[in-house]
């Protein structure tokens, strides 16, 4: 399967959308977190588990395997084989059809607050919400992988 995806940094006017809006809580971390661009990622979200297995990143593309495990394994995984973890709260938002994942992160990145849309193809057109404010797609600083390893500076 193949991900295609567009990042973004969000201006203030996001806290007023997230407000109205549940979220729900990711806890992840990396089993492998190769320099090759190649991970495999365990995660917590809600009370589901998933493994992932990603590709290299060719441009905003990568290839991508997602499973879900059963939630006791994850946590298990998560606490005996990652040796960092990620917490953050996703919001789904949608805006023109689409869905936007909104994610809101805590710990050492507390403040950080990045929007996410998943596309069918790279030049694919998408309603660009006033809330969005820079592009971070081609920042590897803003891969979740490098993020749970320090901070942006």
């Amino acid at each position: 399967m193949q991900e295609i995806e567009r990042k973004f940094l969000v201006n203030e006017l996001i806290h007023e959308v997230l407000k109205a809006l549940q979220p729900l809580s990711i806890c992840q971390g990396y089993i492998y977190d190769g320099t090759d661009g190649k991970t495999v990622r365990v995660r917590t979200k809600g009370t589901k588990g998933y493994l992932t297995i990603k590709g290299k990143s060719t441009g905003i593309s990568r290839t991508e395997f997602e499973y879900e495990i059963p939630y006791s394994d994850a946590v298990v995984l998560l606490e005996q084989f990652c040796e960092k973890t990620l917490i953050k709260d996703r919001y789904a938002i949608e805006v023109g059809g689409m869905t936007w994942d909104v994610d809101v992160f805590h710990a050492h990145l507390e403040g950080l607050i990045v929007a996410e849309i998943e596309l069918e193809h790279e030049k694919q057109s998408f309603e660009q919400p006033e809330w969005l404010a820079q592009e971070v797609s081609d920042d590897q600083r803003y891969y979740n992988v490098n993020l749970i390893n320090g901070s942006l500076d």
